[in-house]
């Protein structure tokens, strides 16, 4: 490993080994190699036979995995053309295939077949990770769902809600961005085999003329690849408008998790909520007593390139020209390892953040003591009414009151005294213990916060998460070294 050049950190820090090995380069030219062979093996299939031979195929699969960089590299500085280099080099491996591999393919049947197979495992990997995600929140949901909490709307203090209510509203989010991931799975087609500009004139050539044979040769080769359908039109490559919907559904993740680490960043700050702290971990390197949600702030790092993507995914979709233009390919070869490595990373932190959350129970329950008899104002005005008292009398009295109690608390530094005063107050015919027993009891102030939870995990989450339970495969957590 060399010190001296660049390397990306979505690969030295934050990603799966899985997801980088995806992406390697032996994947990539192992996916060309399996697209050769499977042309080669389904033109002999429907009658090639004094073209293709039994010796040229075994050979393509023999030489399969061991790829030749070293020939390949030198080839396409000649040629400046890495399809074409390959080909040379997988032919003086295969002797007896060298005249025939990529016979009547252009290089997009190699490279979009072979793009569309990552897509393919990238999107399962992600699938997994979010299935992960959600089991962790939901549990954590549950956990909380009927601990009472400050509600803040514009960042100010609200109607309490519950910490699992609030939890849920991150967890529906995934669960849309759950099903956005399912739909375009199930758009991934092959290319298949449809010649230079997608009218598969040169396989109509190959077998003089013969529709049929040339459909079927279209549908054996994406099957050999592992595709139930390839796309039934293409130009030169497969439509881009697919990577822009992959993209949007990965920065729709990207989000989502912003969302929740924002807030769990926000909830840090006023100690309600910490996520997982390692024994030894370091939160400043000269605040020691620091312990910053470095974990949430990184999430929302990453989640924030990876929300960005798309654009570029729109731009080179919409700048196809025709049939198709080069200028796809670079860009390409960055953005679609960015954005589901970025994802992984993104998803990797969701599931460590999500499997430990800190709920601070004495400072949830300070800050709700402080702010209640002003959140219970308005039970308080309906008791007094209950008990005889005007209703405007009794809310100039709580009015007067709470503006007095706000001023004590923000300007003088001391303690909320709202139900002192208002016991004190002969406008309001409530008992001190009357008043307590309204404004110290959060419970009352949640409405069906706990119960929505309840109903949403059981009629909603579970029964997800049962039918896929197949899919949650084991994330390799070690091989990220920055968590």
């Amino acid at each position: 490993m060399s010190r001296d050049v660049y390397r990306d950190p979505l690969v030295s820090r934050y990603t799966s080994r899985r997801m980088q090995e995806l992406f390697s380069e032996n994947t990539r030219f192992r996916g060309w190699r399996d697209c050769w062979i499977a042309l080669a093996e389904a033109e002999r299939e429907l009658g090639l036979t004094h073209l293709i031979s039994e010796q040229a195929i075994a050979e393509m699969r023999e030489h399969r995995d061991d790829i030749n960089y070293e020939r390949a590299e030198a080839k396409e500085r000649e040629l400046r053309h890495d399809v074409m280099a390959h080909v040379y080099a997988f032919g003086e491996q295969a002797p007896s295939a060298a005249g025939i591999i990529h016979l009547g393919a252009t290089s997009q049947f190699v490279v979009c077949n072979t793009d569309l197979m990552l897509h393919r495992t990238a999107l399962d990997y992600v699938h997994a990770d979010l299935l992960h995600a959600i089991e962790n929140l939901a549990a954590a949901a549950e956990q909380f769902k009927d601990v009472p909490v400050l509600g803040a709307t514009h960042f100010q203090v609200a109607q309490p809600t519950t910490m699992g209510k609030r939890l849920c509203l991150a967890l529906q989010d995934l669960m849309m961005d759950l099903d956005a991931i399912e739909w375009v799975m199930g758009q991934i087609k092959a290319r298949g085999a449809k010649g230079t500009t997608g009218t598969q004139a040169s396989f109509v050539t190959l077998f003089n003329g013969d529709a049929d044979k040339v459909r079927a040769l279209d549908a054996r080769v994406s099957e050999k690849l592992g595709f139930e359908a390839s796309f039934p039109v293409t130009g030169q490559t497969y439509p881009r408008k697919l990577d822009t919907k992959i993209a949007e559904t990965l920065a729709g993740i990207g989000a989502s998790a912003s969302w929740l680490g924002t807030n769990i960043r926000l909830l840090s700050g006023l100690k309600e909520l910490d996520e997982p702290f390692g024994r030894h971990q370091v939160g400043s390197s000269a605040m020691a007593y620091k312990r910053n949600p470095m974990r949430s702030e990184r999430m929302c790092s990453l989640a924030r390139k990876l929300m960005n993507l798309p654009v570029d995914f729109h731009a080179t979709h919409a700048n196809q020209w025709l049939e198709r233009t080069l200028d796809d390919s670079a860009i390409r070869r960055m953005d679609i390892p960015q954005a589901y490595l970025l994802t992984d990373a993104v998803l990797g932190l969701l599931i460590d953040i999500t499997s430990g959350l800190v709920l601070n129970r004495a400072i949830v329950n300070k800050r709700l003591a402080e702010e209640l008899p002003f959140l219970a104002t308005e039970e308080i005005l309906m008791a007094a009414v209950e008990k005889g008292a005007s209703r405007q009398v009794a809310h100039e009295a709580i009015r007067d009151h709470s503006v007095a109690a706000a001023h004590s608390v923000k300007e003088l530094g001391q303690t909320n005294d709202l139900l002192e005063r208002l016991a004190g107050d002969d406008r309001i015919p409530l008992s001190a213990s009357e008043l307590s027993a309204i404004a110290q009891t959060p419970e009352r102030f949640i409405g069906l916060a706990a119960i929505q939870v309840d109903d949403y995990l059981q009629q909603v989450v579970r029964p997800h998460l049962d039918a896929r339970r197949q899919h949650m495969v084991t994330r390799d957590e070690a091989s990220r070294v920055n968590v």
